[in-house]
């Protein structure tokens, strides 16, 4: 049988290491807290903001569909959703290559993004935001056109700004979407022909944006 004595020490040994491990966990959960909350108004504000833009105008001026497409793409990381994109692509290309990418990948989210001005307008309903060091997933709900509709959001921290790398409509990934179709073109022609098929498109997206907003 242990010595009385010992098992004393062993039991405040105990009690002390599930105080330390709680008094770290409290500051932890807090911080988790403030970054939650430093999102849902990050997110907030800047819906808030496109909503007083859209307005009940049927028309807008280029500064303001400049404007939109500043605040709806703020948020977005796209170095990090394209190199999702791309997969175990990714790793094979040079830097001057990634860059090239990125920008076009970048501005064709950007002139496609204002398509339908009309599902900024639509309500949205925080349902929770979890918090994970440098990670974030963000729960909201949405009725568009009288259909509700999940939009869930995954986040990552960068120089001290969260910004979104992926975002998922019904269960619907964005960034798993054009996985599998910049997938399908460089497993069968190429990265080069990705290119120039992803120029093609940035051309006819800023076409119909010109079209648009005439």
């Amino acid at each position: 049988m242990l010595n009385k004595g010992i098992m004393n020490r062993s039991l405040v040994a105990a009690v002390a290491l599930l105080l330390l491990v709680s008094g770290l966990a409290v500051p932890a959960l807090a911080h988790a807290q403030d970054e939650a909350q430093e999102i849902r108004e990050m997110l907030e504000e800047r819906d808030r903001q496109i909503k007083d833009i859209l307005g009940d105008r049927d028309s807008f001026t280029q500064e303001q569909r400049d404007e939109l497409m500043d605040l709806v793409n703020g948020v977005i990381n796209f170095r990090e959703m394209g190199q999702q994109a791309l997969g175990p692509h990714w790793n094979d290309l040079s830097d001057t290559q990634r860059d090239q990418f990125v920008d076009v990948f970048s501005d064709i989210v950007r002139l496609q993004s204002l398509s339908d001005l009309e599902v900024y307008n639509s309500e949205v309903t925080y349902e929770g935001i979890t918090v994970e060091g440098d990670s974030a997933y963000v729960n909201t709900n949405t009725i568009y056109q009288g259909t509700p509709t999940r939009v869930e959001y995954y986040m990552g921290k960068h120089n001290g700004e969260w910004l979104v790398h992926d975002i998922v409509l019904d269960d619907v990934s964005t960034v798993g979407g054009y996985e599998r179709s910049f997938r399908r073109i460089i497993n069968r022609r190429g990265f080069d022909a990705l290119m120039n098929s992803l120029e093609n498109r940035r051309e006819r997206a800023r076409q119909e944006a010109e079209e648009v907003a005439q």
